[in-house]
């Protein structure tokens, strides 16, 4: 009877998620990610970065399943109905309809719709005296379940100055999460987009854990501050990890402090070292090209997200001796340690 609820109570065991983040690109987030999922156990990815995806580089993954994204819809007309009456091209505030040929007395110039203009806001159908728009579902681009050395991954490539990258996003997740349910996996890997726009924030929202990876120089204390204000908000807690710390170690001292207080908490340092790009020319992660140096660090970074993303029920001693050692504490940092805020 208690192996029976045991099992029962690991299937029902909410999965977690790791999310990945930084201020901008070229940070080292995608090269910890498949770091992460090198040293994790049964895990998902899932690349949300839609708009520049590149996990796939490192993780050489096997596609099994694609479809393509439809988040938008984009206006046609039809000549046959279209009079010519040219309200559709007055009211366009994109500039996404154009006459077809110049008019003459006896018919009037049709219109076209420029795909690559059109918002897909349809105004243009519904002002349309004769009916002529429709407003047909547009494909955005594609995503992908497939197969890797790590396990099941997610991703997604978005067209060419296609929107609705948030959507996209969490389309990945949503499918992510649920290929860890069927596994019964307790772990997604999330490589976020960089910055705090849209897809960031669908990227983020209900996360376990959000890492956020920034470097040393004032704009990466700049871009630090700006994402765990977005994290902040939706009551995600945050650690940071300064990469490349030993370039610059005052400016990853005082980011270290502007960390802790926002209450942030530190998950770890890690070097620069030429070392990543080697591994990345031989399509590796850093921990599977090398075991010490920057290998360890990056090890020693992991084992301490582990140890935060572990069940609750693994971790009674470690949140007894933190609400323990955080009693003399004074209040507000006290409550900044299980609530991030600004």
């Amino acid at each position: 009877m208690n192996a029976l609820i045991h099992i029962h109570s690991e299937r029902e065991r909410p999965v977690k998620e790791l999310v990945v983040l930084s201020g901008k690109g070229g940070t080292g987030k995608t090269s910890l990610v498949a770091s992460f999922a090198a040293l994790a156990e049964n895990a998902v990815l899932a690349d949300c970065d839609v708009d520049a995806a590149d996990l796939h580089l490192v993780a050489a993954p096997r596609i099994e399943r694609r479809a393509f994204f439809t988040g938008g819809k984009q206006a046609a007309i039809d000549p046959s109905l279209c009079a010519g009456c040219g309200r559709c091209e007055d009211l366009c505030r994109f500039h996404a309809i154009q006459a077809m040929a110049p008019g003459d007395q006896v018919w009037a110039a049709t219109r076209r719709v420029d795909p690559l203009a059109c918002e897909g806001c349809g105004v243009c159908a519904w002002f349309c005296p004769a009916q002529a728009i429709q407003m047909n579902p547009a494909v955005n681009g594609e995503w992908f379940v497939s197969a890797t050395r790590f396990g099941p991954m997610v991703h997604a490539r978005l067209g060419a100055a296609e929107e609705n990258s948030g959507k996209l996003v969490s389309l990945v997740r949503t499918t992510a999460k649920e290929i860890a349910s069927e596994r019964g996996s307790a772990l997604v890997l999330i490589d976020g987009s960089p910055g705090v726009g849209c897809p960031v924030i669908a990227s983020v929202t209900g996360a376990s854990l959000a890492l956020i990876v920034t470097e040393p120089t004032p704009s990466g204390l700049h871009d630090m501050e700006r994402v765990a204000a977005l994290v902040a908000h939706f009551r995600i807690p945050a650690a940071v990890c300064v990469n490349k710390w030993d370039l610059n170690e005052a400016m990853t001292g005082l980011i270290e402090e502007n960390a802790l207080r926002r209450g942030l908490s530190l998950a770890g340092r890690v070097r620069y070292d030429r070392l990543a790009t080697q591994a990345q020319i031989a399509e590796k992660t850093i921990v599977e090209y090398a075991g010490d140096g920057l290998a360890a660090e990056i090890r020693a970074l992991w084992q301490k997200l582990f140890a935060r993303l572990a069940p609750d029920a693994n971790r009674k001693d470690e949140v007894k001796s933190s609400v323990s050692a955080s009693a003399s504490a004074p209040q507000n940092r006290t409550k900044a340690r299980w609530l991030p805020r600004c």
